[in-house]
């Protein structure tokens, strides 16, 4: 392409050219005015001498048509995966296409956006696939999306673009959708207690009340109504210390786009109060002193700790008022206050005056209700004074056989013990310990539970059982406290006693049947306690609905895992036997699925000061395509049923050619008879 243009190359300053040629023009002005001899011939000689200090010329240049680009952006979000919007999106792609074949001026830039933990990142995609456009080629920018996106900027200038934006919506604008929104939730609770959520059902189609349930861990749920529209508090109980997944759902509405914005979940932090430990010790003896040292190095406990110095058959001439010891409080501890104590423990108690049948009565009540009790044994438990012969009885994991062996004996650790959480990986355990000994045992008879430990003869040492909705266990030894003291070397006294006590207090960590899982690396691991001999086959229902059922290897006794890839964002539901839980993919409440209504209000202040417009063009591979335009500089880039791509007309030149428009004695020529003229006509 040739192209010819007038240049100027003054040989002297402009300033100057301009200054001569504005004097030249007064000068006529003023010789027309008083019309002098000669003004108009002087006059036309000084404008020729001002034209040829100008050095006009006439270029030539051959020029290459650079083409104009078009960015189309492509939204491939998890949102646009609802109805046809992707087909809606391919159809747009391919008339782009199209028309950038059609028109050798026209280039078009691709680029697709996915889902990120934020959200939909249109412009950061935008961004990327301008850098390596030149922003005078620009012709336009198309993003086809359903509108829901993250990034929108908040000042439109900060683009710096000078081309029109235009957004194809893809989707069913007239669609409704019910939505669950979780406004508040705590970050902590105590554990027993309730935490309060503000919750919000959005639903466009209806009025009225929904239903929301609750589910702690994937558990049973807990059901709500709610009106619609409206925030609403609800209260949900903590039901375990450490984190806890709480997920609510909203029943389906008349219009739906998708269930999976009908559920959101929130992670709760459970904690626990202070755990408060009731021990009764029945006599003085050297192993109450290693229980109180155990217990009150537990910055979670609060100990109460009372020790029978003095029972109400013992007969001495001293007046009670002389007496220097606290009477025991039995009404108060085990009457009053005794669903205030978390655990219990009988430590070599034995059956006296002290206490009525109908106390402990209330303890095995207490048990019953979801309390915890911990029996030491010590001989008396052999004999008339036991607790075995009292209400407590029905509580109680072993009977007694009256038989007391007095000697040194290793506890020996059990199948079931091998794999279950309080007794398993104990230091210095397994099939032959080499733990130091204890000093006496108490026989006895198994009646239910699960025993850990037990002597090399096969009587049991360590019994604990689910009683109702509580806990209770028993150690048949009172020899315990030699490991305390590293007797023989010693053995795992703390952790062991420890996990004990918060097995029987219901810490999730210790329970003998137990699946967990987390998300990491692209990888859902998922564990599994149990204390059967193989873990049932794991089924998984992820994000999408979709199902997948895997099999768990064996890491050890009692303990399974498996790591499959994970994909998407989500909550996901897992399950293995009677146990479910649930574990997160990416954030909780993905924005991405926050809201799946198309919309163009996310981009209306980009697309107003671009220049563009915003075209529905519904769904599937028949969508309503706008027509594509190639428009003037300055001139309108949308309309009705049609959006337009700027024509900007750049080029790069090959080559140039100068030629004077007035050579040199032509000027020379035109000054002199101009002059001449002016003179002859003054001397007329």
């Amino acid at each position: 392409m040739n192209a010819t243009a007038l240049d100027f190359a003054p040989l002297i300053a402009w300033p100057f050219l301009a200054g001569l040629t504005g004097f030249a023009l007064l000068a006529i002005i003023l010789g027309a005015w008083q019309r002098l001899a000669g003004w108009l011939w002087r006059s036309l000689a000084v404008l020729a001498l001002a034209l040829a200090l100008a050095n006009p010329s006439l270029v030539e240049e051959e020029r290459d048509p650079l083409a104009d680009i078009a960015v189309l952006v492509t939204d491939r979000s998890a949102s646009m995966e609802v109805g046809e919007r992707t087909a809606a999106a391919n159809a747009m792609a391919a008339a782009l296409r199209q028309q950038a074949e059609s028109d050798p001026m026209l280039e078009l830039v691709e680029v697709e956006t996915g889902t990120s933990a934020d959200g939909t990142m249109l412009f950061e995609a935008l961004n990327g696939a301008l850098a390596s456009v030149p922003p005078d080629r620009l012709a336009g920018v198309v993003l086809t999306t359903d509108g829901q996106i993250h990034d929108a900027p908040a000042d439109p200038g900060s683009l710096n673009l000078n081309a029109p934006v235009h957004q194809a919506m893809a989707g069913d604008r007239n669609a409704g959708d019910r939505r669950l929104v979780i406004e508040e939730a705590p970050r902590y609770g105590i554990v027993g207690q309730t935490v309060a959520f503000v919750l919000r059902v959005e639903d466009d189609a209806m009025q009225g009340t929904a239903m929301v349930s609750f589910r702690f861990e994937g558990g049973e749920p807990q059901t709500h109504r709610i009106p619609i529209g409206r925030s609403t508090r609800v209260e949900v109980p903590v039901e375990r210390r450490g984190q806890n997944v709480i997920e609510a759902e909203v029943e389906p509405g008349p219009q739906e786009l998708s269930l999976i914005n009908n559920r959101a979940a929130v992670s709760v932090n459970g904690v626990r109060d202070r755990l408060r430990v009731l021990l009764v010790t029945g006599e003085p003896h050297n192993g109450a002193r290693a229980w109180r040292n155990l217990l009150k190095s537990d910055p979670s406990v609060d100990l109460v700790h009372f020790t029978i110095l003095r029972p109400p058959d013992r007969r001495d001439s001293t007046p009670v008022e002389e007496l220097a010891l606290i009477g025991f409080p039995v009404q108060e501890l085990f009457v009053e206050r005794l669903s205030e104590f978390d655990l219990v423990i009988f430590d070599r108690y034995r059956r006296r005056n002290i206490m009525p049948p109908i106390y402990f009565d209330y303890i095995a009540r207490y048990v019953e209700d979801g309390g915890a009790l911990l029996v030491t044994a010590g001989p008396p438990f052999a004999g008339g004074p036991s607790l075995y012969r009292t209400p407590l009885a029905a509580v109680l994991p072993v009977r007694p056989t009256g038989y007391i062996t007095d000697g040194g004996f290793t506890p020996q650790t059990t199948a079931a013990g091998m794999r279950h959480p309080v007794t398993a990986g104990l230091e210095g355990g397994g099939e032959a310990p080499s733990w130091g000994r204890w000093l006496r045992q108490i026989h006895g008879v198994s009646l239910g539970g699960e025993t850990l430990l037990q002597a090399p003869d096969g009587n049991p040492l360590l019994v604990v059982q689910r009683s109702g909705e509580g806990r209770a266990a028993i150690v048949m030894s009172d020899q315990t406290w030699l490991w305390a003291r590293g007797f023989e070397g010693g053995g795992p006294y703390a952790e062991m006693f420890r996990r004990v006590a918060h097995w029987l207090m219901r810490e999730p960590e210790l329970d003998e049947e137990r699946l967990t899982a987390y998300a990491n690396d692209g990888e859902l691991h998922a564990n599994r306690v149990t204390l059967a001999d193989a873990a049932p086959p794991l089924q998984i229902t992820w994000p999408d609905g979709e199902q997948e059922i895997t099999g768990m290897s064996q890491d050890a006794d009692g303990r399974y895992s498996v790591a499959v890839p994970a994909n998407g964002s989500g909550l996901v539901r897992l399950r293995s036997g009677d146990l479910t839980t649930v574990a997160a993919l990416g954030p909780l409440n993905p924005l991405e699925y926050a809201d799946l209504r198309p919309t163009g209000e996310n981009l209306t202040a980009v697309l107003d000061a671009m220049g563009g417009g915003l075209f529905a063009i519904g769904e599937g591979a028949d969508a309503r395509l706008p027509d594509l335009r190639r428009t003037r500089l300055g001139a309108d880039q949308a309309g009705r049923g049609w959006l337009g791509l700027q024509r900007n007309e750049r080029y790069i030149v090959r080559a140039s050619h100068a030629r004077p428009v007035l050579p040199a004695l032509i000027i020379a020529l035109l000054i002199a008879a101009f002059m001449g003229l002016g003179w002859w006509r003054e001397g007329k």
